[in-house]
């Protein structure tokens, strides 16, 4: 582990290698799983904000989920809040394109400059999940078989999962904290290495 003062960060983050791969995925992970999208209590306001523009963007089945349900719920699993599904499925806000492939309705409305609010920052963050603890969170990666795609092509191209993660991580800590971390990463590689 990698010790950033409040943040614990595993070292799988450094040695492991991802970078998504939707071409062979389609974004399974949004349609996998037994929850929806974990949600910080401050990105429901967000979302809610967000809604009018990205209503548009959903599918009538996901509008009618949230609708009666809101954009976040509890987690059936565990503490916390997750977004709605459709039929067990897929996450509420999941659009699929032309070839099967699943886009996120905040992501689209964001794109097209209708929202600020991007998506929720566990999604941008994947495959790092982050374990909150009443004296720090634990940044851990998550490792999931329909994300092989990811790993083989992480694994061509060189790529630790902390560089594919860092436009999220950076909207998640910020750039100082992110600038703080590589260094502590790269001395941590040379001192493994």
């Amino acid at each position: 582990m990698l010790d950033l003062g409040r943040q614990l960060v595993s070292d799988e983050l450094l040695t492991e290698e991802f970078v998504c791969n939707l071409s062979k995925c389609r974004g399974a992970c949004c349609v996998a799983g037994d929850a929806g999208a974990p949600l910080d209590q401050d990105e429901v306001a967000q979302m809610e904000a967000a809604l009018p523009a990205v209503h548009e963007y959903m599918r009538p089945e996901g509008w009618k989920i949230v609708k009666k349900q809101g954009v976040a719920i509890q987690d059936p699993f565990g503490p916390g809040l997750v977004t709605p599904l459709i039929n067990n499925e897929e996450c509420s806000f999941v659009v699929f394109d032309e070839k099967g492939s699943t886009k996120c309705s905040f992501e689209l409305a964001h794109r097209d400059g209708k929202t600020d609010f991007l998506k929720p920052i566990s999604c941008h963050l994947y495959p790092i999940r982050i374990l909150d603890y009443d004296a720090f969170q634990a940044l851990n990666y998550h490792q999931w078989d329909i994300c092989s795609p990811a790993c083989d092509l992480g694994s061509e191209l060189k790529v630790p999962v902390y560089k594919f993660a860092e436009p999220a991580l950076r909207r998640k800590f910020g750039d100082e904290w992110f600038d703080e971390f590589e260094k502590v990463a790269e001395a941590w590689s040379k001192k493994e290495g």
